[in-house]
């Protein structure tokens, strides 16, 4: 009896030891049930070549190599096409006159690496555009090798200097070249700031006083409101910031009549509307003056 007692006491004793040991016990937490029911066993592989795919890309961004990386790519694709057929074979430029075959496809970005297929003719389009000489641009894909790029040229208009720097302009004003070619010497010279902008209309003005445009040398845009003209012989005519062209008319009607611009001045003043100013050179200065000394009649000694 005294055993049988025994057992049940040892058998008490375990069950509330193994009841205290389920209490103590972490139960699992739902995250972890969730991870071992549903996500395969091999989902840590694809997490590792993920996070090795993430490193990678950020070492190439990093170290400033995504273009390089995108250069190769793109090489591998137009190296692909180009071997099924797309070769760019043949290029038709058409209406270009200042700049070159070889500048035009440069500036398009086409190489002897692109392919026909993969040639985004928007982005060509657009890369041409941004160059001055380049007003408009249509780039045509002609499969399966041919490609056609039409172009409207900007027409050198004038040479504009602004403070010391001589640069190559449109009539719109915009600038095609900072150096002046041989080929451009005989355009006209506009100097000032704002000149560039307001030369195509007051140019064509003065081609309506040939006589007057004939001898000039440069027209200058004065507090950007007036023009100045320096001709070849170094006279200089202050224009009027209203009423130019009559100013021109009068100008080109007092050279017609008096000879204006061959005489001995250094300047013409026609910003007053009721008169005309002439300022005489040093010499003629001296010469006219002792002219006026010498007329001038000498006072007797006894009307001291």
């Amino acid at each position: 009896m005294r055993e049988w007692l025994d057992a049940r006491r040892r058998s008490a004793i375990a069950a509330a030891a193994a009841k205290a040991a389920r209490r103590r016990a972490v139960p699992p937490s739902r995250f972890i049930v969730f991870v071992e029911r549903f996500v395969p066993r091999r989902i840590g592989v694809a997490a590792t070549v993920a996070m090795l795919i993430a490193s990678g890309t950020l070492g190439v961004v990093k170290g400033n190599h995504v273009d390089e990386i995108l250069s190769v790519l793109n090489d591998a694709r137009n190296a692909a096409a180009n071997a099924a057929g797309f070769r760019i074979a043949a290029v038709a430029i058409n209406d270009r006159k200042q700049l070159t075959q070889d500048e035009i496809l440069a500036i398009g970005g086409v190489t002897g690496r692109s392919s026909l297929l993969f040639l985004d003719a928007a982005t060509v389009r657009d890369k041409l555009k941004s160059n001055p000489w380049i007003a408009d641009a249509n780039v045509l894909k002609l499969y399966p090798n041919r490609l056609q790029i039409d172009v409207t040229e900007r027409k050198a208009f004038a040479v504009w200097q602004q403070d010391g720097r001589l640069s190559i302009i449109a009539d719109d004003g915009a600038v095609l070249e900072s150096y002046i070619a041989r080929r451009f010497t005989g355009l006209p010279l506009v100097v000032g700031k704002g000149a560039e902008t307001h030369a195509k209309d007051f140019l064509a003005l003065l081609d309506r006083y040939p006589q007057v445009r004939a001898v000039t040398k440069a027209a200058i845009y004065v507090g950007e409101r007036r023009w100045n003209l320096r001709l070849k012989d170094g006279l200089d005519i202050r224009l009027p910031e209203n009423d130019v062209g009559n100013a021109l008319a009068m100008l080109s009607k007092l050279d017609a009549e008096t000879k204006l611009f061959s005489r001995d001045i250094v300047a013409v003043d026609l910003r007053l509307p009721d008169r005309v100013t002439v300022r005489l050179s040093e010499d003629a200065g001296k010469a006219r003056d002792e002219l006026f000394k010498d007329k001038k009649p000498k006072r007797k000694a006894n009307d001291a």
